[in-house]
């Protein structure tokens, strides 16, 4: 495994790490507390040791689950959770960036974790507005004062970086934040228009989500797939599915080396890119984290 040191941190990150939306369900499986643990075991003995999560991967359950898999071992992880998503009682996601709720979500977040304290704690696709409201980062800050937070990030949502809208990133530093998480696969290169030259510039260290872009490039599924009903992607319009597979079979065929395996090639892609701190691909299986962690011996 192979690892890269945070700017003006002291966190070193294995390039790869475990996004962890899929420990919530809704991605064709159902994840059991020994079924992440014996991931997370795994993933140690991989070299791993970056996790990225949220509170409304199923109402702090994917944060639960991390913290029974973790236990004795929480120093030799780098966690990531965000702050102004959550489920209300019906299931449905509702953004609340008061200061009073993240400073709720923070605690609980901390107690479903079973840690003292979050490694990277990331303002979670708000609007531009959200970002501006100085009782949040105020609030927050006193936190990393008290040791409850190590270091602030943003994850910013996938459609102001379409829009090359940089307001978040250009104002990050002023919030004491410089790690930004962003969608960044061979199928979206939208953030090598304007936020990646940004972030070399200015010293923001960059997190690339989704690089098999929700699994369409790990080169699995042909086109007319269909996806199990439990499947979030089932959900998508067949027309948008076949597109995009369309596109991954001419990557594959003008791209990817013949005996690469797609997803190790496409997570390797987005780390030859040095502004690429890790990458947070999802994994359903042990068998899926020992490819996954394979794509580390495709880059310099």
């Amino acid at each position: 495994m192979k690892y890269r040191k945070l700017i003006n941190t002291d966190i070193e990150l294995s390039v790869i790490g475990i996004g962890t939306h899929q420990f919530a369900g809704g991605w064709g499986k159902s994840f059991l507390k020994s079924d992440v643990k014996n991931l997370l075991d795994e993933a140690r003995n991989l070299g791993i040791n970056f996790l990225d999560t949220a509170p409304n991967y199923g109402d702090h359950f994917s944060e639960k689950l991390i913290g029974y898999g973790l236990r004795s071992n929480r120093d030799q992880w780098i966690i990531a959770t965000k702050f102004g998503q959550k489920l209300d009682g019906n299931g449905n996601n509702i953004h609340d960036f008061t200061a009073k709720n993240i400073l709720l979500q923070l605690e609980k977040s901390l107690k479903s974790l079973k840690t003292d304290y979050i490694d990277i704690y990331q303002f979670h696709s708000g609007s531009n507005d959200d970002f501006v409201n100085d009782d949040i980062w105020e609030m927050l800050n006193k936190e990393v004062e008290k040791g409850k937070i190590r270091y602030l990030g943003l994850s910013i949502v996938d459609s102001y970086v379409k829009e090359n809208n940089l307001f978040q990133i250009e104002k990050m530093k002023e919030k004491n934040a410089n790690i930004v998480q962003v969608v960044y696969n061979r199928l979206n290169m939208q953030p090598e228009d304007s936020l990646i030259p940004y972030c070399i510039k200015n010293n923001i260290n960059i997190i690339a989500r989704v690089p098999l872009a929700k699994g369409f490039l790990s080169g699995k599924y042909a086109v007319n797939n269909i996806f199990d009903p439990n499947d979030v992607r089932a959900g998508y319009s067949q027309e948008s599915n076949n597109k995009m597979l369309m596109e991954v079979e001419k990557i594959k065929n003008n791209e990817v080396p013949d005996g690469i395996n797609m997803a190790q090639w496409s997570i390797a892609w987005c780390l030859k890119n040095n502004a690429v701190k890790a990458v947070i691909p999802g994994t359903k299986n042990i068998g899926q984290l020992k490819s996954n962690a394979k794509a580390s011996l495709h880059i310099d």
